[in-house]
């Protein structure tokens, strides 16, 4: 346990000390997680940086950390990995399969000195299979599993949902959720594990329910077709007179009569139900949501029950009355960004720090991890 920090006080996790080999994306991720929840983390960024890697003072990613910079290709870069391995709860990497067995901190190596380690591995396509040692991206990721091509209009080429789905919806928070789960064993027994997870196991993971609908016909296997696929009329977005959107999901009878009573057509209840006349639908939506722009659309609907809101940008997201009543963003080191989620009654978290600086706490690390010394520049 740390003792820089008490037990709680900064979240469930405080006490937990987390190790990060720097890489980029998901793995990055799904260690800011572990850190919003309260664990040390210690990031062990590489001479020079990440490649792709922002300006360090404006990744959010690294909030809540503190980093140490190791040379792991340097003749003792792998026994500085490993005094901070033998410390650690948890450690979390990035690399190809078998690069961080080469550099001397794979998994056998780093619980050799700790048994009770948990071994987070980040890839897309896995330990093993035959694209494992391939380079891959989110969109080759999700598109392998079938997430992708469900997304977007039938006549359109699929739609890219940036790298939320792939990247960390099914890499970060399956790799988290593992990590959580090894650690609850290993607590519970004295031994770690290593945990494999993999961007395509996640993405294929989040369709279960799809599958299940598929498997009993009530999903059809191709684009804008189905009920939450933007082929019900009654479930997508709509463009306003501004060039501004509107989101509809009044699914449930109750919420699509309220949406038709406020939206100007009563006269359509039936197509609720009537798949032929969805076509019929679709347009009379369109065209009424044409007719007035998305802040005056915005008022026609709130405080009902018609589940319809308007898109937002990033930019414009903090301002949303609710998500500023709630403090979902909040502002830290000069970044708006999202404040830590899920809440906490008994261990309430928060963003402590600002993304961490390459190797500014090289120091405070070897101190309160009781590690030999680690000069700044990492040689």
């Amino acid at each position: 346990m740390t003792t820089a920090r008490a037990p709680g006080r900064d979240g469930p996790l405080s006490g937990v000390r987390v190790v990060e080999l720097a890489g980029i994306g998901p793995g990055p991720f799904a260690a800011m997680l572990l850190a919003d929840l309260g664990a040390d983390v210690v990031r062990v960024d590489r001479p020079g940086g990440a490649a792709l890697g922002i300006d360090p003072a404006y990744d959010v990613t690294n909030r809540n950390k503190r980093s140490v910079v190791v040379d792991l290709k340097a003749a003792d870069g792998a026994a500085r990995v490993l005094d901070l391995a033998a410390r650690a709860d948890v450690l979390i990497e990035g690399y190809r399969p078998g690069v961080a067995e080469r550099l001397g901190v794979g998994p056998d190596a780093c619980r050799a000195r700790n048994p009770r380690l948990v071994y987070g591995r980040m890839t897309g396509w896995g330990q093993q299979g035959p694209l494992a040692p391939r380079a891959g991206h989110d969109i080759a990721y999700i598109a392998v599993t079938g997430a992708l091509g469900m997304i977007g209009a039938p006549d359109e080429p699929p739609a890219v949902p940036a790298n939320l789905l792939g990247d960390y919806a099914g890499g970060s928070l399956y790799l988290v959720v593992g990590v959580l789960a090894a650690l609850h064993h290993a607590r519970a027994t004295g031994t770690g594990q290593v945990v494999d997870a993999a961007i395509v196991d996640g993405a294929s993971h989040l369709a279960a329910m799809i599958h299940g609908m598929l498997a009993a016909g009530g999903w059809q296997d191709r684009r804008g077709a189905n009920l939450l696929d933007g082929g019900c009329p009654y479930y997508g977005t709509y463009e306003t007179a501004d060039g501004g959107y509107m989101a509809v999901g009044a699914l449930e009878p109750q919420f699509y009569e309220e949406f038709l009573t406020l939206i100007g057509l009563e006269d359509h209840r039936a197509a609720h139900t009537d798949v032929t006349r969805w076509s019929e639908l679709r347009a009379a939506v369109a065209a009424r949501f044409k007719s007035r722009t998305r802040d005056e659309w915005t008022a026609v609907f709130e405080n009902s029950d018609a589940c319809v809101a308007p898109v937002l940008s990033l930019r414009e997201a903090p301002h949303h009355p609710h998500l500023a009543a709630r403090g979902t963003f909040t502002d830290h080191s000069g970044i708006t960004q999202p404040a830590p989620a899920p809440r906490f009654s008994a261990t309430p978290t928060t963003v402590r720090t600002g993304p961490a600086r390459p190797g500014a706490d090289t120091l405070d690390v070897a101190r309160d991890w009781d590690v030999p010394a680690l000069r700044e520049d990492g040689a």
